[in-house]
């Protein structure tokens, strides 16, 4: 009995190790090529390069807002999509395009290591890298009024950080949009792993949960109840923390990867309506 737990908490502490060492490929699932605009049906979107704090060159797809579909007193801001961890900005053409065809104009902010741009993602540089974001569209005179962040999935806790960072320095942004929001990474690993002490290991927390009562514009959560890679109850106490105004719609039967559907998107773009009404 003595040699069979000896055996067992070498294998467990090997467990350990190796998770820890290798978390960020967990974590991160960067695809290093990016079709072009066209190709993934947004083709009115342009490339734009800017360089973070740190010295990493990025690259976004940006579009202005459409002065064709609304009157030129009542120009619709900007949405900066900060994305999951898998892929590249490539494959949220299709979400570009709905606020596109709803005359918002549209940044799909790309992140290190991810779409052919240098560097290896981490939380500190995701948050460089969209702070270098943000800078650029405030270089082409873009203010925090006329910014919608939208996060999806590990792209939230960027989100909930920036529009956290804007309230702090008093230029708070339009609107927080969220799909699919977790309140901590180790909260994420803790739902997938519960035999492992993630809470100790883990080095990236994005930690949406302490700052989301930060932010002073008015947030929108949507979650599926089928999400089995980040858990509703998650996205609903992070909702919970956050202050009014704030409307949330938690859909019955949606996975993680097939939220973002007709129901959801309309809903999205009417709670924006109705905050720019306001």
């Amino acid at each position: 009995m003595l040699q069979v737990f000896i055996t067992a908490a070498v294998f467990y502490i090997a467990l350990v190790v190796l998770m820890y060492v290798l978390q960020r490929n967990f974590l991160y699932y960067p695809e290093n090529f990016t079709p072009t605009p066209a190709q993934s049906d947004v083709p009115e979107m342009e490339e734009v390069r800017f360089t973070t704090q740190d010295g990493v060159e990025l690259f976004a797809w940006v579009a202005p807002p459409s002065l064709d579909t609304q009157p030129s007193m009542d120009t619709k801001p900007w949405v900066v999509l900060f994305h999951g961890n898998a892929g590249s900005v490539g494959a949220r053409g299709f979400k570009a395009r709905v606020f596109l065809d709803a005359g918002y104009g549209v940044m799909l902010a790309e992140y290190r290591g991810y779409g052919g741009n240098p560097g290896t993602p981490s939380e500190a540089g995701l948050m460089h890298d969209a702070r270098a974001a943000l800078a650029y569209l405030a270089g082409q005179g873009v203010s925090g009024q006329d910014l919608v962040l939208y996060g999806e999935s590990l792209g939230t806790g960027v989100a909930v950080a920036m529009a956290a960072e804007a309230a702090e320095l008093g230029h708070p942004v339009a609107a927080l949009v969220l799909e699919a929001p977790y309140t901590t990474i180790p909260d994420v690993a803790a739902a997938h792993y519960p035999f492992l002490p993630v809470r100790l290991l883990m080095k990236d927390h994005y930690d949406s949960l302490s700052r989301i009562a930060l932010v002073n514009a008015p947030v929108f959560v949507t979650h599926g109840s089928e999400d089995w890679t980040v858990p509703q109850s998650l996205g609903r106490k992070l909702f919970g923390a956050a202050v009014q105004p704030k409307d949330a719609l938690w859909v019955d039967g949606d996975a993680h990867n097939d939220l973002f559907g007709p129901r959801v998107f309309q809903a999205i773009l009417e709670f924006l309506d109705a905050q720019r009404a306001d």
